[in-house]
Formats: structure tokens, C-alpha cells, sequence
């Protein structure tokens, strides 16, 4: 897998979390949800991804939606409201995310330099095997 390949699942896995963040803020129109993601490269996607990701958000009842006119005689917007179900389904969502930002800070934060090296995973194996033989030896003896 390439660089690009693990970005564009990061993206697929984060979009829902990002645009529901976005409409909690603020009740947004759809080409203002693509617009809004450009700010960020690695959220920026096409109508052919949002608006599907709108519509299954609505079916699952975590937003609504109303048509607000224009002000310039320009074709009416349909706006994204989130519902009471949509805020703790997406409450629940910064939990997890706290919880794998936490794991992955903790990660490259707690790991010693010698573990980052690929001889330290033959010292664990060996320590493991280790314990495995104690452990047989102790359950014989």
C-alpha cells in the first residue's frame, strides 16, 4: 500500500466524524460542506462523495434537512440541521477519536528508542518464548 492508498482511507474513515462536527457548529448547505473541507487537503472530497454521505446521514436520522430560498434569485439550498440523536451519536465518535488520538500519541511518545528498532521485536519474541517455557516448566513441576 502507498502513501496515497492509507490517505484515502484515513479520509473515508474520518469524513462522517468531520461533516458532523461541521453541521453541529453551524447548519451548512452541501456545496458549503465541500467548500468548508477544502480548508483541510487530506478531507477535501467531490459531490459524488458527500452528497451520498448527506443522504445516508439523513436516512440514519442523525441529521435533517429544510429548503431556505435564496436571497439573489438563485435556485433554493437544501440545509443540514443535526438532530438530538445526530449529537450523541457524534459525542460518542469524539470519544473514540480521543481514544485513538491518546493510543497513537502514547505510542510514539511511550515506546523507548529501543523498541522503534527491529532487533528489539527478537528481544520480545525471545522474552515471550521465555515466559512460555516458565510457564510450561511451573504447570509440569
Amino acid at each position: 500500500m502507498n502513501i496515497d492508498e492509507w490517505r484515502s482511507q484515513i479520509k473515508r474513515g474520518t469524513l462522517e466524524f468531520a461533516i458532523l462536527l461541521m453541521i453541529s457548529r453551524k447548519e451548512r448547505y452541501g456545496y458549503e460542506i465541500i467548500s468548508a473541507l477544502e480548508q483541510w487537503p487530506i478531507l477535501t472530497a467531490k459531490e459524488s462523495t458527500i452528497y451520498p454521505l448527506l443522504r445516508r446521514l439523513l436516512k440514519e436520522e442523525l441529521l435533517t434537512s429544510y429548503w431556505q430560498e435564496t436571497q439573489r434569485g438563485l435556485p433554493p439550498r437544501k440545509y443540514y440541521r443535526i438532530t438530538d440523536r445526530g449529537r450523541g451519536y457524534l459525542d460518542s465518535m469524539r470519544g473514540e477519536w480521543d481514544n485513538l488520538l491518546a493510543a497513537i500519541d502514547g505510542m510514539g511518545r511511550d515506546c523507548p528508542e529501543s523498541e522503534k528498532r527491529p532487533e528489539a521485536d527478537e528481544g520480545l519474541k525471545r522474552d515471550v518464548v521465555l515466559k512460555m517455557e516458565e510457564g510450561r516448566e511451573a504447570g509440569n513441576g
